[in-house]
């Protein structure tokens, strides 16, 4: 069996490889290829979880699992929030053939996802980037989005001001963009037209009313149902696409949290951001409306990944 460490996904698992593949996969997910079930989830104290996803990327490719937990005080150690594994078994014998990481593994798929949705829904001269949230999402969505579009100016926020000019410092030497600190959410998403959610906030640090017109925006920080990002008005205000239709219609808490309220019905998710890879479903319709990409991360991602670096092996 084979074992690809933390490093070695690092390294060969490049957004110029993984962007694409993730939006294939999606494309088959939504057109009923893939299979899995919606992930398990057990909660644990101070907010730490363990999940469990299993699937398969069709009904004679390969498959696998991701167990994952989610320590979120490991951030402030300088250690991956998530930990774990993924297992992709052979689609001939049945016999588990890789081990991969999975913290590494879900850092990159999850901002290439992003990015392929990004490319999609943005319009296609914005170059203004708000990063909520300083974490290890924030670094690669930032690094995800700049294949996409190019950026010309990101602004970043978070409650701890010292960590978002430590990151802005970093992440401007690192890719020579012009990456700014911002006092508070409204200023980092004044000028913005591609907004990402990263946080673990368990309550709204967006609201609809700072948003512009024609802005696209990923959440992707809450990723079960409870914590939420942004408020109803942003969801009511938004075209708004799922990774998963059935996924967030059980887990995505934005979504919920507005119907739970009655200011929207299950209709107002329009569809998969796969339709909208594979041209069955129209995505921006207009330069002024306001897009979201709700990102729960499905396993089909994880094992696209992991799939791409077993067989370049």
């Amino acid at each position: 069996m084979r074992f690809i460490d933390r490093d070695e996904v690092a390294q060969r698992l490049t957004y110029e490889v993984c962007i694409p593949a993730v939006r294939e996969a999606m494309i088959a997910f939504s057109a009923g290829e893939t299979r899995q079930l919606l992930r398990s989830i057990i909660p644990m104290a101070d907010g730490r979880m363990f999940g469990v996803m299993p699937g398969a990327l069709g009904e004679r490719a390969m498959f696998g699992a991701k167990l994952i937990s989610v320590f979120p005080e490991n951030f402030a150690k300088g250690v991956q929030s998530h930990q774990g594994v993924i297992v992709l078994f052979d689609a001939e014998s049945g016999a588990p053939v890789c081990v991969l990481h999975a913290g590494e593994v879900t850092a990159i798929r999850t901002a290439a996802a992003s990015a392929a949705a990004t490319d999609a829904l943005a319009r296609p001269d914005a170059s203004r980037l708000a990063l909520l949230g300083y974490g290890e999402q924030a670094r690669t969505h930032l690094r995800a989005i700049s294949r996409v579009r190019r950026l010309q100016a990101v602004t970043v926020w978070g409650r701890d001001p010292g960590r978002a000019e430590a990151f802005a410092r970093e992440m401007t030497a690192e890719t020579g963009l012009a990456v700014a600190a911002a006092p508070d959410a409204p200023a980092a998403v004044a000028e913005a037209d591609i907004i990402c959610t990263l946080t673990a906030a368990r309550e709204p640090i967006l609201m609809g009313a700072w948003v512009a017109p024609g802005t696209h925006l990923n959440l992707v920080g809450s990723s079960y149902a409870g914590p939420v990002e942004v408020d109803p008005e942003l969801v009511v205000r938004a075209r708004f696409i799922a990774d998963s239709r059935e996924g967030v219609l059980a887990q995505g808490a934005e979504f919920l949290s507005a119907k739970a309220v009655g200011l929207i019905s299950d209709a107002h998710l329009v569809g998969e951001i796969g339709q909208v890879f594979s041209g069955a479903l129209t995505g921006r319709q207009s330069r002024d409306q306001v897009t979201v990409y709700k990102s729960l991360g499905h396993v089909v991602q994880d094992l696209a990944a992991a799939r791409l670096l077993y067989d370049a092996a």
